[in-house]
């Protein structure tokens, strides 16, 4: 319990109420009092001790906290030395301070409602003590030290578990009022302790061997004094001192006196005072009153008109309601007629699937019929050769001479015409595997993607070197480092794509490979069998057309090399004439994202349109799109690529600019000039490889 309260942090009040009180009591003017109460302190603060040293304060009030201890560390007790009142009452104390005998000042000590487990032996030494309350605490056992305090006039140990008083408590001849627990005690008897504190007092002076005399004859000294003058306990003494202490008791009623005007002037001044604060709230009263009365009015208008519109949005809401269950009806009707007829459709199915399979069996049974027609044509062949065999033998018996000479011809035209058909069918293998294979690179789609790729980036690299060429004379370095930039960019990508069309190839032929090794079933005309299958395989443009697709529009989209926005163009069935009334932010909603071929998609429709309209009546489906850019410089190169191999420079391009140096990616010749050449020309880089371009007619 104590470490939970010491580690408990204040709250943003009580720390507000201790630094109001800190500094209240450091005000000019201020009181001998510092009240730190109920700032839920863990331990008293070292200011606080600082400020009890330095104003000589008089009263310390520390109650209602979580003080598990007196003195924090590096304090010490002679700070409070000036300290006549101190209450620790409402804490969470085990014990005092050992030296707490250092406070000589003390007259009020109050650690009621702690946890207290026994009394230093020093408490002895606060002489001027008047007042001990240890109530409600742990104590077992008082120090026999209590003797000593022969100032003290009223003791309070109830609540504790205390049984025996100490019998040295008979020289404390001024305690007026002893309060304790009498059930619980042991020593002085029950008895004595319930008959009250003179009863008990004599108990104990009769234990001790002392004549008992009363409280009254044993007057305090006065408070402000050091208690050097206390009275002793010889029976001479009250009759010699009552003169002289009669006049200091005149003056300090004088002074009592003085004190009850002036609290008699602030009486009256606080009741004046409470007289116009009762004014003010009186009239605060009849204004918050009639505000009241305002508010309930304001209130009660809005409440109606509240009222008022929950019923209009009740009614609203019983409509809605009602609409919306006639929705929801209606809605289910139609889902339960989807339902009907999906089920019929499934039906349907079931049965078209059924005869399908009618079908398929009826297929598969008319192939048996076939092949058993097959084997009978040929035992019928078999049966008629036999017969022609038996005729033949029976000539043969009559002229046996002429038939060994007509069946030797025969055997060996026979043979002539086995190596013939052989060769033959070798010769037609061979020929459809080659058209197999041709055709198969011809209709993949992946292929053909990459091959118009690198017609693209061949334009590109033609353009890119024309433009080289045109601004090489205005010597702009900028343009000059963006050009090269590109031009090594789609050099990079052009050998990219070279890569994956070898690399399509290759899957090609290996899956011609595959195909071969099915057919080494000696399958008869195998390779015409597949090369008619994939004819009869539609592409997707044929099926998109079938669809409704205009052939023009699947020409221009397979010569842009965009076939993959077929599907698109097909779902949402846009024409020519759509594509006419669209622009690019529309086919940029469509799905079309690259902005150059938006334009370009566009730019092609008009070019069609227009030659539509002019030439009407012909056919307006475009033919493979020619590669634009083409650089045709003055001064052929051929008569001068030895000029520059021995070192010339300036000299000037082939008109028919068809070969790509890569890496550099420059186009500046034709095939015959590109032969002896290992830098190339506009650049002087080495050549790594030579590319051909086919433009297009």
């Amino acid at each position: 319990m104590p470490l939970f309260f010491r580690k408990r942090k204040p709250s943003e009040e009580a720390r507000k109420r201790l630094e109001y009180q800190m500094c209240l009591a450091k005000e000019a003017g201020a009181d001998d009092i510092l009240d730190i109460s109920k700032c839920e302190l863990s331990e008293i603060p070292f200011g606080a001790f600082a400020t009890c040293k330095v104003l000589q304060k008089k009263v310390l009030i520390v109650h209602s906290n979580h003080l598990t201890s007196l003195l924090p560390k590096s304090c010490s007790l002679l700070s409070l030395a000036t300290i006549k009142v101190l209450d620790l009452h409402d804490n969470q104390l085990t014990a005092l301070p050992d030296d707490i005998g250092q406070l000589t000042a003390l007259q009020v000590l109050n650690v009621e409602r702690n946890q207290l487990t026994h009394l230093p032996r020093s408490i002895g030494n606060l002489i001027q003590l008047q007042t001990l309350n240890v109530k409600d605490n742990k104590l077992k056992e008082l120090p026999d030290t209590l003797g000593e305090l022969r100032s003290l006039r009223t003791l309070d140990i109830s609540e504790n578990e205390i049984q025996r008083l100490p019998q040295m408590l008979a020289h404390v001849r001024t305690l007026e009022t002893l309060s304790l627990d009498a059930l619980s005690m042991v020593y002085p008897p029950q008895q004595v302790c319930g008959a009250g504190t003179a009863a008990i007092l004599q108990f104990l002076c009769k234990e001790s061997g002392l004549e008992y005399y009363p409280p009254s004859q044993y007057l305090l000294p006065v408070l402000e004094q050091d208690g050097a003058e206390n009275s002793r306990d010889s029976p001479d003494g009250p009759t010699d001192r009552f003169l002289r202490e009669e006049v200091e008791w005149q003056n300090r009623f004088s002074d009592y006196e003085k004190r009850k005007e002036q609290k008699m002037l602030e009486k009256l001044e606080f009741e004046r005072r409470l007289e116009l604060g009762q004014r003010e709230h009186a009239q605060l009263l009849q204004q918050c009153s009639s505000q009241k009365d305002e508010i309930l009015q304001t209130v009660k208008e809005e409440q109606s008109r509240l009222e008022q519109g929950l019923s209009e949005h009740q009614r609203y809401l019983d409509a809605e309601r009602q609409r919306l269950q006639e929705q929801l009806k209606q809605t289910e009707q139609n889902i339960s007629n989807r339902i009907q007829k999906l089920l019929q459709e499934n039906q349907r199915q079931k049965k078209s699937s059924e005869i399908l399979k009618s079908l398929e069996n009826e297929r598969i049974r008319m192939e048996q019929l076939m092949s058993i027609t097959q084997e009978e044509t040929e035992n019928l062949r078999r049966r008629e050769v036999a017969c022609e065999l038996q005729n033949l033998v029976q000539q043969a018996c009559s002229s046996m001479a002429e038939m060994d000479e007509r069946f030797q011809q025969i055997l060996s035209w026979q043979q002539m015409d086995q190596t013939r058909a052989i060769s033959q069918i070798l010769q037609e293998s061979a020929m459809q595997k080659a058209a197999f294979e041709a055709l198969q690179v011809k209709r993949d789609l992946m292929h053909r993607q990459i091959r118009n790729q690198i017609k693209l980036i061949e334009t590109e690299l033609l353009q890119l070197t024309q433009l080289e060429l045109k601004r090489k004379s205005l010597d702009t370095e900028t343009l000059q480092e963006m050009i090269s930039e590109q031009r090594w960019a789609l050099s990079s990508l052009l050998q990219q794509l070279l890569k994956e069309k070898q690399q399509r190839e290759e899957e090609l032929r290996e899956i011609l490979t595959e195909l071969e090794a099915k057919s080494e079933t000696k399958q008869e005309n195998y390779w015409l069998i597949q090369y008619q299958r994939l004819l009869n395989q539609k592409p997707l443009s044929l099926k998109l057309q079938e669809e409704g697709l205009e052939h023009q529009l699947v020409a221009l989209l397979e010569e842009l090399s965009a076939e993959h926005y077929l599907p698109i163009f097909a779902h949402h069935r846009i024409s020519l004439d759509t594509l006419s009334q669209m622009s690019p932010g529309d086919l940029a909603k469509v799905g079309v994202s690259e902005a150059g071929l938006q334009h370009e998609i566009l730019r092609r429709v008009q070019e069609l349109l227009e030659a539509a309209r002019m030439q009407p009546g012909t056919s307006t489906s475009p033919g493979p799109l020619l590669v634009k850019g083409a650089i045709h410089m003055c001064g052929p190169w051929r008569g001068r690529s030895r000029a520059y191999i021995s070192g010339q420079a300036g000299s000037s391009p082939c008109e028919s600019a068809q070969m790509i140096f890569l890496n550099c990616g420059h186009v500046c010749c034709c095939p015959q000039c590109c032969q002896p050449l290992r830098t190339c020309p506009l650049c002087r880089q080495a050549i790594a490889q030579c590319l051909r371009i086919y433009h297009s007619s």
